[in-house]
């Protein structure tokens, strides 16, 4: 999701520098800088451990099914040898893909988990992207709208209505991140909780249970949803998540770092095959079709943030959920 920001920008060692070192059984990060030297526990659990959660909570209520995916898309090691990424894939009835990606080496991990519906249903997309190096992390949770919440305000009722409270039971914890651009913030719902923290037990405790609260709601959504008949919506459905599938491709803040890590030939098509995948299935038009405003004048895709030039660096919903701007 595009939020403003680069995650290339946030790993760059502090001054003075800091490293981070992580074992595969241990929950400790230790740091260390010119002058000093010291540990603290990052979390209770790894952010595989998120998803093993999460999957687990899954199975007691879904028949999961490995997606195909899974056979080409499981682990990957960066250019630099030590990085390694682990993926996930997962298909139910209902859910066309169910994927986690983590990335972890010795400054950072990063966290990337979704689930996304099959066309005859309208439930909103599960989101999580989190981001832990050192001295930083960025999180980004939400149950991402298919259908823009101000031209169908029905979907927002249906759907955030009766859970906002999830978002109030963590937004002092876990405060407003900065800045979001105008485009993307058409992404987010009203439960979005976008934030950025220093490393703590209790933050990163608070940050597993939200992760679980957000997730188990998506989960009843999925299982209460109905079958959609009617083939318009259905084509309705299937337009609005190539469509955000189409602007997380391009637009997608993570690209940078997985060309870094891969290079472009694998991070393109880990982010289109395997991340966004549906982006080449769902739909033929272009990213252009959907965002005109980001043509050049030679007919490519602007690599600007923001075309609109809006901001918002404050949360632009009340706390009912209605968007404020």
């Amino acid at each position: 999701m595009e939020f403003g920001f680069s995650f290339g920008t946030c790993f760059k060692a502090a001054n003075p520098p800091l490293l981070i070192f992580t074992r595969p059984k241990n929950t400790y990060i230790t740091l260390r800088s010119r002058n000093q030297r010291f540990s603290f526990r990052v979390s209770a659990v790894s952010y595989n451990e998120f998803a093993e959660s999460a999957l687990e909570e899954t199975r007691k209520r879904v028949v999961l099914e490995p997606s195909p995916l899974q056979e080409r898309y499981s682990s990957m090691t960066g250019l630099d040898g030590k990085t390694q990424l682990q993926m996930l894939a997962f298909k139910s009835p209902k859910v066309r893909l169910l994927r986690s990606m983590t990335i972890e080496n010795e400054t950072m991990q990063v966290f990337d988990f979704a689930g996304f519906m099959k066309p005859e249903y309208d439930t909103p997309i599960f989101c999580a992207n989190f981001f832990t190096s050192a001295n930083m992390n960025i999180v980004v949770l939400d149950l991402n709208p298919l259908h823009q919440l101000t031209d169908h305000t029905n979907y927002q009722d249906k759907y955030y209505k009766n859970i906002m409270s999830i978002y109030h039971k963590y937004d002092e914890i876990f405060p407003w991140g900065g800045k979001l651009t105008g485009e993307s913030i058409k992404f987010f719902s009203p439960l979005v909780m976008w934030t950025r923290f220093s490393s703590s037990q209790e933050k990163h405790n608070a940050l597993f249970s939200a992760f679980l609260e957000y997730y188990q709601a998506w989960l009843e959504m999925t299982i209460q949803v109905k079958e959609e008949m009617e083939p318009s919506q259905v084509r309705a459905n299937r337009e609005a998540q190539h469509k955000y599938l189409t602007w997380r491709a391009q637009k997608d803040p993570g690209h940078a770092l997985l060309r870094k890590l891969l290079g472009e030939e694998k991070a393109k098509a880990l982010l289109r095959d395997f991340l966004f995948n549906g982006v080449d299935e769902l739909g033929t038009k272009a990213f252009i079709d959907y965002f005109p405003e980001y043509e050049t004048e030679g007919g490519t895709v602007s690599d600007k943030r923001s075309i609109i030039g809006k901001s918002f660096e404050t949360r632009p919903w009340d706390s009912n959920g209605r968007f404020i701007g």
